[in-house]
């Protein structure tokens, strides 16, 4: 038998090894695309928050010192006088029970309204619908001070003139929440919708059990922009409130001001103030927005 031996492939140069070309690491182009976004944002939350901390710092700072020339950043002498002047001097904890009652209940009926709104005008083919979407639309284009005025009349009649209801019932449909919400709902599949109609659901039940789950992260995002809205709101309370046991923290921080002079620091102190609740709800319910599937129960 003659048995023929392959020859095997002899490099070129025995003496020099291979060489294999290694794959470009993908997380350092990553790396240098995100360095310039990264210190953008940086840069812009510099100029966002220097304001900000500039007013918190100056609440701390005693009167005579706000306006010394130079101007500093940091207090030489820091001092909460300010702060315990300004709650001495308004009646603050009424002011925060009045405008807690009033955020609360509005947010939870707008978040509500909107809702209910936003389903209707998103998974009902109706031409009417189609047109009073496009009057809550409309009203985005006219400034609020017009419409302040036909406001005051219309609640003025009803009988709710230096109420609470009356500054809660003017808010409670919002074309930003009626807008968020039908464009959530016009991205859920409308075979979602048929599929419980087959199986028996009726339309409520279909609403609460699916529609409303799937848009909790939509529902936690407008009720905590209703509550600041409301918070801060404070032309739409002056016109309609002349009781001081029912004035919102906004008329009372303006009640401060005097009319021959202002005390900064106590106006500071008192804004500051004004603003605690607000960070506090955001700290509470943003980690529910960052951490939400919005496309929860609507991947295949």
């Amino acid at each position: 038998m003659t048995t023929t031996d392959m020859s095997r492939p002899v490099d070129a140069d025995p003496g020099r090894a291979v060489s294999k070309k290694r794959p470009r690491s993908a997380g350092s182009g990553g790396l240098r695309r995100a360095v310039p976004a990264t210190t953008l944002l940086w840069i812009l939350a510099c100029l966002y928050g220097l304001p900000v901390l500039w007013f918190i710092l100056s609440s701390l700072k005693p009167a005579s010192d706000l306006f010394s020339y130079p101007l500093t950043l940091v207090p030489h002498h820091p001092t909460l006088s300010g702060y315990l002047t300004a709650w001495r001097s308004a009646n603050f904890s009424q002011y925060f029970i009045n405008t807690t009652i009033v955020c609360v209940i509005t947010t939870i009926l707008t978040v509500g309204v909107s809702c209910c709104t936003g389903y209707a005008l998103a998974k009902y083919d109706n031409k009417w619908l189609k047109a009073f979407f496009i009057c809550i639309l409309a009203t985005t284009m006219l400034p609020s001070e017009v419409m302040l005025a036909p406001e005051f009349l219309v609640v003025r009649n009803l009988g709710l003139y230096n109420s609470f209801a009356g500054i809660i019932l003017p808010a409670v449909l919002t074309a930003t929440g009626c807008f968020m919400f039908r464009q959530f709902f016009l991205t859920v599949p409308d075979e979602l919708v048929e599929a419980a109609r087959i199986d028996g659901a009726r339309e409520l039940s279909i609403f609460l059990r699916i529609m409303v789950p799937l848009s909790r992260p939509i529902m936690l995002t407008l009720a905590i922009l209703s509550f600041q809205w409301r918070w801060n709101d404070y032309i739409w309370p002056l016109l309609m409130l002349n009781d001081p046991n029912k004035f919102t923290v906004q008329i009372g921080i303006q009640s401060i001001v005097g009319a021959q002079n202002i005390n900064w620091s106590v106006l500071l102190g008192a804004s500051v103030i004004s603003m605690i609740p607000l960070i506090v709800i955001f700290l509470v319910f943003q980690r529910y927005v960052m951490n939400a599937d919005i496309n929860a129960g609507l991947k295949d």
